[in-house]
């Protein structure tokens, strides 16, 4: 009796990076899956990876409108103003607003229902690659910067009870 040849790819099931834990869990969530359906559909790849940078734009920015445009307008305000977080500059905010016309590809229907414009799977690589630079440099920045800090607080508060005299009946060290 002949055994059936069963088949299975090596390869992951996308390309998708492992993210830290700085970065909120629904945005891991949207790039994995941005991710895992680059191939197969980039154009829904596009519109999730535009869902994942306004979720970014709400949560690392505090940023919460009704529409991506007015969000992405509203932080190009504050870098403007130096008013945003540290790390979101001029041409991050430029090309989360190209994701949003390249995402609205996907997310909305063309007034001529006869106009087919497409994204391929190079062209939402690039949008990916968008997401995992600025994961990067806002969430895991800020993190790496927050335990830096935490550090050298922990070692001052450790310098600082050193020098602390001992109290009465305590013995003297060092």
């Amino acid at each position: 009796m002949r055994m059936p040849v069963k088949r299975w790819n090596l390869m992951p099931a996308s390309a998708a990076k492992p993210q830290p834990a700085c970065v909120p869990e629904p945005l891991r969530v949207d790039y994995a899956e941005a991710c895992a359906i680059r191939d197969l559909s980039p154009k829904a790849s596009a519109t999730i990876i535009r869902r994942c940078l306004q979720g970014m734009i709400r949560d690392f920015c505090g940023i919460k409108k009704g529409r991506l445009i007015d969000e992405i307008k509203e932080l190009r305000k504050r870098v403007d103003e130096g008013d945003a977080p540290r790390g979101v500059q001029h041409d991050s905010v430029d090309a989360i607003d190209h994701v949003r016309g390249i995402g609205n590809i996907g997310a909305h229907m063309e007034k001529d229902i006869n106009t087919i414009i497409d994204v391929d799977p190079d062209e939402a690589q690039r949008l990916i690659e968008l997401t995992e630079m600025l994961f990067e440099e806002w969430y895991e920045a800020r993190h790496r910067r927050e335990q830096r800090l935490k550090q050298i607080g922990a070692i001052a508060a450790e310098k600082a009870l050193a020098k602390t005299p001992p109290t009465e009946g305590e013995p003297q060290t060092g």
